[in-house]
């Protein structure tokens, strides 16, 4: 209550003052800095505690003239009724942000992920994508969107009244804080100290290591406490790196410039601020945070804050405040500056009126900020003059900024001024030795034109036209700049020494690209306008002294025709590629003549001179022709590279596109006999086409060849091309379509491919989905690769093989595609030119460029030198394209006489004239020619044409050119049958060398089985176990081991050998990793310092260690040469550790490529030689309590040879120290342990693998699976023998004590605490030792080994059915109840009833539960005796317990073995339930720990939601769980857990091993045992992570409508989960094949600079 009592009285104090400014700022210069800046590294929270009471609540008291709590609750009540209606959130970096496709007005209009979740637009097409920081989102801008504009949070309510707030801010001074030296005289303290902040600011220049290496030094402080200044500085802006005195401030500022400053870089900024001054800095700062809250709490206060922000200063020499604050941008560091602009979001840009005062002013200063941006070094996003996209692209907005502030010619202006240092002489740009970073922001400035121009007005006014042209007429004077800029000329003799410069006019062309669209979209939404600019635009073009004639007309002659022009030649003088006037101009004209406007052009200019205007865009088109034919080479790449975007769809549509229509407009107004001439004249093939020009220069007649078939592709353009809105009838849907159709008739496409394919406007729209479905038909993708669009049958007769977008290698791919096509439907080659739409009226002149005389004399020409077969004079692709040329001609006549009568039509190829006889007796002759078979078809299909267009022409009658139709058509008739007849001939010729081949194959595949075979293991079971009768695999009634090792070829030698005991090691590769895929307690570690790990493993498998093989056979000499190989050749290979840990023996397999770290010996198995009759009469004597007191019978055992046992002990030790995570130790007592623990989980995941997939547990495994299944297991057996008898017999008896009594063992676990598998295993492999003596190595006789099988099965058993039972809870019925209630009443009398759940029993859950038991024992005892299963096994996974039970020799009635074996099972049982750690988990003191249900749940992947956008939302609430701030964060998904971590972020880094790793890695090696699965939500991307330096990207499993995924969300379309991918990854993962996946795609990719991985 003080405090409150306080701030009250001070806020009366203010009130009552004469001067309330200066009285508040007295007091803030008095506690300001006893606050602030008291010490270098402040207490955030006390900091803030004293702000809040001090300052702020004293402020708050004086605005609302009483207690803030009471006038906040009175503003609620006026602000209940509605809510803000513009949501206004400022984005960050990185944050998801939606845009609506089908509403947006365009593409900047976006919304933030909870006005979108919200919002209409969820259910329209959108896109998403990662904001740069800075936007705002504008739901609720009723301009921003055609419907829809508000979500349901911010949809408007009821209008809120109140009265005016008349108290005006008294701290407006406080907004614009320049960082000065001195105070003004209310905040200077009384007394000042002599002490001193030395503040290091952050520029863009110098790096980060750079930073912390010169913090180091100067400093003198340690890596850690410069890194953290470093980061700090690059987030806020700045930081004070050193408090103290004036003197010793300005010595550590002297030794950070020093050791910053370098010969090649300025040192960084250093200032030294008093510690006064810091604090009211700081606390200014907090002031915007204030304001925001504040303005927030009503529509009114924020109005009356946008008058005070923008009210006139009294001194008129002084601007108004947020003119000040936006002209001092540039002097703030990045924290002020992002403090400034959020205010200015949450303000001036919320209220329409203030928005676009707020505009005026930004015009206003626009040209000083942005010469402001472009001294600065700071990004643009955190620049004020980012603000214009928020002001700009208002389209109300903008035309008021047009009208008023003239803003086009504003913007130019401004780029105008900072482009002048690059005019030369003649005032066009000249770019070499550019300031490429001063360029490109000044680059920045043509996106707020195109903000500007983004919508078209629909309603013109005198002054918007007379403004609009205005800001025109400014921009054809930059374009003047640009019209002929950087010419180059042809280099002869000697190559360029150095490349010129030619990216900078390219990119300025590619910035332009959508302007220059836009310009002309404004100008046709208006008459006059258009007709203006159109004069305009002439003007301009005349104006130009660009690339003047260097000589007189003069008159060039032929075929009696006359042309007059001036000479020139492209290969001989200055030529340029950028003529953006021309282009423009190409573009209104065709606009004229769109609207109709064309009628009233003459009232505007002269008679145009279209010779003039063509010649140009003729040059150009030349130009690229020359370089085409290599007749430029020595002017470099530049040139090349130049050409190659002149076609590029980046940059085709404003320039080539329009150069082509230009070329139309001439040959529309031109006579097209001189048209060409001057063609051919520019092509410099004059005086080749008039016989006036020979060479014997190969090279040079190359040059010509190839010339005159780009002049051919040149005319084929200029007359077929029409589909352009103005020069035929076509909409722009029609235009998109053609353009698809082309491209998918190249090969089949995805939709990402197409769209990157195709043409942008400024919308980055492309029309695709509106036109795809019309002419293509979706294949959906598999589990793999991606959707893809084929083309409809009814599209491919508008397939035209010159279409003028292709480039060279899309031409010759899309007529291979095609001829192939039509050759697969028995068609012929003839690639026809397809009929194109009639020309509009302006335009339909250009056809007569198909009859002129001068073309008919090309092509004779051109035929007359293929007839005479003058090899060196012509080419086929010449020949191609004049032979498509005729057929255009043949095909417009053909269409004119179809549609008109005779004496209408003015179109005449002359088919039967002197001129067309001849050109028919070319074709002719050419038809027999052998060098032209390639084009046989389509000169035959010329020919036919030629003969009904004559019978069109001749009008003898319908039935004489019915006749003459129906003759060429049984022609065709007849050749298409002897086609498909060879066809049908080829198809069973291939079919009968594929039966060969396929013959073939399974000889081989049968001669190299352990290589290729891929059959199940059922059917080489079922073959060679029919004669066997028993199929027992437990106990006296054993069968016999139907199979061993075959002999196996290895790999690498190629060489064969047979698997046995005294012969060289055989081994296969494999690889040991840990595991947790069968965990049911994720996150828990296992240690071999802590509890009975690893002799015992915990029934919650909590870490296991997997092995598993490719199934690849070697020598063991073979491998270790291999491997040496190996390790000698990676060592020198760059970034080699990042796939395969050379240390720990890592190596590829030489076949398959599988990661391996370790191989596995081949040890036959042991025949059994069991006597069924002395195993009868054993089994009278041999009970179970009696087994259970004496073992004995005792033989010799199996010696291997030195190879293997080597092997043996190669293996092992993986195991051992992969398993157990320590250094390499053979004589280590639990080298055997780990690799009985590795049999036996790698069993249990080969289960719960099947199980996942639904497979039967026999059967279902390929060949390779089983091999390294069944090695494993022999290995494992081996163990014994390799290892210390003491050691193995003292592993038996501890684990043999948790099942019976065992002398002096003590402290065992209970049956609650322990896997029974695991136990099953060890206790089997390990029971031989007991047969062993010092001096003797023995193992048990056939009739022991077989009853040691039995009662130990049978005695686990047992215990796991307690384990079971004491773990379930619930009653059921059924057929075994009698038996299962004996059980449960001794186990109720030894548990005291203690559990509710043993109360209550069911018998089926018993059986469910111990059925995962009983399905690894037979895998394991198949292994391990070679004993095949019953046929049932193989069949259907479903009701398999019964025959489980036969073939491990149980009773079917699992229960019968509790009474079978009654006396000593109690005595058993009471010393199992009396453990005083089943008591505990029964009274439910450590349940979680022990007691877990069975059958354990299969672990799976965790749920992923449908639509992506869930996720994006769960991202953006993602708070760091160290770190307080809101910079971009990158949430990354545990696919394994569902915890969503901060990952490469140093707030959460954490120390593994004494290393400092990522939240990833140190979670992987919790969660994962090292590995990991994480989803990196905002790149929507999987990371596969294997150990702390390795790990690669996977596709995320989900897709887009097109059926393609989408990293980084470069597209945005919306995205859903694909089941089967996520599926493929559930499997990856259960198989254990992260590992390899990794090293696969590493493998694959060459790896320059490697991504540090631990630190994810």
């Amino acid at each position: 209550m003080a405090e409150s009592l306080n701030g009250v009285q001070l806020s009366t104090k203010w009130q009552e003052a004469s001067n309330r400014g200066a009285a508040i700022l007295h007091y803030l210069g008095e506690q300001i800095p006893l606050i602030y800046c008291l010490e270098t590294e402040p207490q955030q929270g006390e900091e803030e505690q004293k702000v809040e009471q001090r300052l702020l609540y004293p402020l708050e008291c004086f605005l609302f003239g009483e207690d803030p709590c009471v006038g906040l609750q009175k503003l609620q009540q006026y602000n209940s009724s509605s809510s803000a209606q513009q949501c206004g959130r400022v984005f960050k970096e990185g944050e998801t942000v939606y845009s609506c496709r089908d509403c947006a007005i365009d593409p900047t209009c976006v919304l933030c992920i909870e006005c979108f979740q919200k919002s209409v637009h969820k259910s329209h097409r959108y896109k998403m994508h990662a904001s740069a920081g800075g936007g705002f989102c504008d739901c609720g801008d009723l301009e921003a969107w055609k419907s829809g504009p508000c979500c349901s949070q911010h949809d408007p309510g009821t209008s809120v009244t109140m009265e005016t707030v008349q108290f005006i801010f008294s701290y407006r001074y406080m907004l614009v804080w320049e960082e000065t030296y001195e105070l003004s005289e209310e905040l200077k303290p009384k007394v000042k100290e002599d002490t001193y902040f030395c503040v290091l600011y952050n520029d863009e220049h110098h790096s980060y290591d750079h930073v912390i290496y010169t913090l180091q030094r100067a400093l003198a402080c340690d890596q850690n406490q410069a890194q953290i200044y470093t980061a700090l500085i690059d987030k806020e802006g700045r930081k004070a790196v050193k408090r103290g005195t004036l003197s010793s401030c300005q010595q550590a500022k002297d030794n950070i410039r020093h050791n910053s400053e370098h010969i090649i870089q300025i040192p960084l900024r250093v200032e030294i601020l008093h510690t006064a001054i810091m604090a009211h800095q700081t606390f200014a700062l907090r002031l915007g945070a204030w304001f925001q809250k504040i303005i927030g709490y009503l529509v009114g206060l924020r109005e009356v804050f946008c008058q005070v922000a923008l009210e006139p200063a009294a001194d008129n020499n002084q601007l108004c405040l947020i003119s000040r604050l936006m002209l001092h941008d540039a002097k703030l560091y990045k924290g002020a500056r992002k403090v400034v602009h959020e205010l200015i979001f949450s303000s001036l840009l919320m209220d329409t009126e203030f928005k676009r005062q707020f505009a005026m002013k930004f015009t206003e200063h626009y040209k000083q900020l942005q010469e402001d941006f472009i001294s600065d070094d700071h990004q643009r996003n955190i620049s004020i003059t980012a603000l214009s996209v928020q002001i700009f692209t208002v389209p109300t907005l903008a035309r008021q900024l047009i009208e008023e502030g003239s803003v086009i010619k504003v913007i130019i202006d401004t780029v105008m001024d900072m482009m002048m240092e690059h005019l030369d002489s003649n005032n066009r740009f000249q770019f070499q030795g550019h300031n490429p970073d001063k360029f490109f922001r000044v680059q920045v400035i043509f996106h707020d034109l195109r903000y500007i121009l983004i919508s078209k007005p629909s309603v013109w006014t005198e002054t918007l036209r007379v403004k609009f042209l205005e800001g025109l007429r400014i921009f054809l004077h930059f374009l003047c700049c640009m019209q002929g800029m950087e010419e180059v000329k042809r280099q002869l003799g000697q190559h360029v020494e150095v490349e010129p410069e030619w990216e900078a006019g390219l990119t300025l062309q590619m910035q332009l690209r959508h302007i220059l669209a836009m310009f002309q979209d404004w100008c046709s939404s208006d008459e006059r306008v258009l007709l203006l600019a159109f004069q305009e635009c002439h003007r301009a073009l005349m104006s130009c002294t660009n690339q003047p004639f260097r000589s007189e007309p003069t008159d060039s002659y032929m075929c009696k025709q006359i042309l007059h022009a001036r000479p020139y030649k492209v290969s001989e003088e200055p030529v340029s590629i950028h003529l953006p006037i021309s282009r423009l101009l190409a573009g209104l004209y065709v606009l004229l003549c769109q609207t109709g406007a064309i009628q009233y052009l003459p009232d505007f200019v002269d008679p145009l001179n279209f010779t003039e205007l063509a010649e140009q865009p003729l040059r150009c088109v030349v130009l690229a022709a020359q370089v085409c034919a290599d007749m430029w080479r020595r002017n470099g790449l530049s040139l090349v590279s130049q050409v190659y975007y002149y076609q590029d769809v980046k940059c085709r549509d404003e320039m080539f596109d329009k150069d082509v229509i230009m070329l139309q407009i001439a040959a529309s107004k031109m006579d097209p006999n001189h048209f060409l001439m001057l063609v051919l004249l520019r092509f410099e093939l004059f005086d080749i086409f008039n016989d006036n020009s020979s060479s014997k220069d190969q090279e040079v007649l190359k040059q010509w060849n190839r010339l005159t078939e780009e002049m051919l592709y040149l005319i084929i353009i200029i007359a077929g091309e029409r589909y352009v809105p103005g020069i035929s009838h076509v909409t722009k849907e029609d235009v998109t379509m053609r353009e698809v159709i082309h491209l998918l008739c190249i090969e089949p496409m995805a939709h990402s491919s197409l769209v990157k394919s195709l043409p942008e406007n400024e919308s980055h729209e492309t029309g695709l989905e509106t036109v795809i479905s019309k002419v293509a038909i979706f294949k959906k993708p598999g589990v793999s690769g991606h959707g893809l669009y084929e083309l409809k049958k009814e599209c491919l007769e508008e397939f035209n093989p010159f279409f003028y977008h292709y480039s060279r290698p899309q031409h010759s791919k899309a007529e291979e595609a095609q001829k192939k096509r039509r050759t697969q439907e028995g068609s012929d080659k003839a690639l026809r030119p397809p009929v194109p739409p009639p020309f509009c009226p302006a335009f339909s002149n250009i056809v007569y460029l198909l009859c002129c005389d001068i073309f008919i004399h090309i092509l004779k020409r051109i035929f007359q030198k293929a007839a005479e077969d003058r090899s060196n004079r012509w080419t086929e692709p010449m020949i191609q394209r004049a032979l498509h040329l005729v057929g255009q001609a043949l095909l417009e006549e053909k269409t004119q006489l179809e549609g008109s009568s005779l004496e209408e039509v003015t179109f005449d190829f002359k088919t039967g004239s002197r001129h067309g006889k001849s050109l028919f007796h070319f074709l002719t002759k050419m038809k027999s020619l052998p060098s032209l078979k390639a084009q046989n078809d389509m000169i035959m299909w010329n020919l036919q044409m030629f003969e009904v267009v004559k019978c069109l022409r001749e009008k003898s009658g319908p039935v004489a050119s019915f006749s003459c139709v129906v003759s060429v058509q049984s022609v065709q008739d007849k050749e298409k049958a002897e086609r498909k007849r060879k066809a049908e001939a080829a198809k069973a010729h291939r079919q009968k060398i594929m039966a060969q081949m396929s013959a073939m194959q399974k000889n081989f595949i049968e001669s190299n089985k352990m290589l290729y075979d891929n059959v199940p293991e059922s059917s080489s079971q079922s073959d060679t176990a029919a004669s066997v009768d028993s199929r027992v695999a437990v106990g006296p009634q054993q069968g016999v081991c139907s199979t061993d090792w075959e002999a196996q070829i290895c790999i690498l030698c190629q060489e064969e050998q047979e698997v046995q005991a005294q012969a060289p090691a055989m081994v296969l590769t494999a690889c040991v990793q840990r595991s947790t895929v069968l965990t049911q307690n994720r996150g828990k570690t296992l240690s071999p310092k802590v509890g009975t790990y690893p002799l015992f493993m915990p029934p919650d498998l909590a870490v296991g260690t997997h092995t598993g093989s490719c199934g690849h056979v070697m020598h063991a000499t073979c491998w270790q040469k291999y491997f040496e190989a190996v390790q000698n050749t990676t060592r020198n290979r760059l970034h080699a550790e990042l796939i395969i840990d050379l240390e720990n023996g890592e190596y590829m397999c030489p076949l398959c490529k599988s990661l391996c770290n370790t191989v596995i010996p081949l040890i036959p198995v042991e025949p059994s030689k069991l006597n069924y009759e002395s195993a009868e009469i054993v089994g009278q004597h041999l009970t179970l309590e009696r087994w259970i007191q004496i073992m004995s019978c005792r033989i010799r055992g199996p010696k291997f040879s030195r190879s293997i046992t080597e092997m043996l002990g190669v293996c092992a030790t993986t195991v051992h120290r992969v398993g157990l995570q320590t250094a390499p130790n053979d004589l280590c007592p639990y080298v055997p342990v780990m690799s009985w623990n590795t049999c036996a989980y790698t069993i249990q995941a080969t289960d719960n693998m099947l199980q996942e997939e639904g497979k039967p547990l026999f059967g279902s495994l390929q060949n390779r699976q089983l091999s390294g299944l069944k090695a494993l297991v022999q290995f494992s057996a081996a163990q014994r023998l390799k290892s210390s008898q003491a050691v193995i017999q003292k592993h038996f008896a501890d684990m043999l004590a948790v099942l019976v009594p065992v002398p002096n063992v003590e402290n065992t676990p209970s049956i609650l605490e322990v896997d029974f598998f695991h136990l099953l295993v060890g206790l089997d492999l390990s029971i031989p030792a007991l047969y062993q003596e010092a001096a003797v190595d023995l193992q048990p006789s056939a009739v022991s080994s077989a009853y040691n099988h039995l009662y130990l099965l049978h005695l686990l058993t047992m215990a796991h059915m307690l384990q079971v039972l004491l773990a379930s809870h619930g009653r059921g019925e059924g057929d075994e109840a009698q038996a299962a209630a004996e059980l449960f009443s001794i186990v109720s009398q030894h548990t005291d009833r203690l559990r509710a759940g043993v109360t209550g029993f069911c018998v089926e859950g018993v059986k469910r539960g111990v059925l995962p038991f009983l399905r690894c024992a037979a895998l394991f005892f198949n292994c391990l005796t070679g004993v095949p299963p019953p046929e049932e096994l193989s069949e259907s996974p479903e009701s398999q317990l019964h025959l489980l039970c036969s073939y491990l020799s149980l009773p079917s009635n699992l229960f019968q073995l509790f009474q079978d074996h009654r006396d000593v099972v109690t005595t058993l049982i009471k010393r199992w339930c009396e453990n005083t750690a089943i008591s505990k988990a029964l009274k439910g003191e450590i349940i979680s720990h022990l007691v877990f249900r069975y059958p354990h749940k299969r672990n799976r992947l965790i749920d992923l939601p449908e639509d992506y956008s869930v996720l994006l939302n769960q991202a953006s609430h993602f708070k760091c769980p160290n770190s307080s701030d809101d910079e971009r964060k990158h949430p990354t998904l545990c696919l394994l857990c569902g915890v969503m971590l901060c990952a490469q972020s140093p707030c959460c880094q954490e120390q593994l091993n004494g290393e400092e790793v990522g939240a990833c890695t140190a979670h992987a090696a919790i969660c994962g045992a090292g590995v990991g699965m994480f989803l990196r939500v905002r790149e929507c991307e999987i990371v596969l992570m294997a150990s702390k330096t390795r790990g690669s990207p996977y596709p995320a499993p989900y897709l887009d409508d097109y059926g393609e995924t989408d990293p980084q969300l470069g597209r945005g379309n919306p995205l859903h989960l694909c089941p089967e991918r996520y599926r493929k990854l559930l499997h990856m993962w259960q198989q254990h094949c992260i590992l390899e996946e990794i090293a696969r795609s590493l493998e694959v990719l060459n790896v320059m600079f490697p991504f540090e991985w631990q630190m994810l």
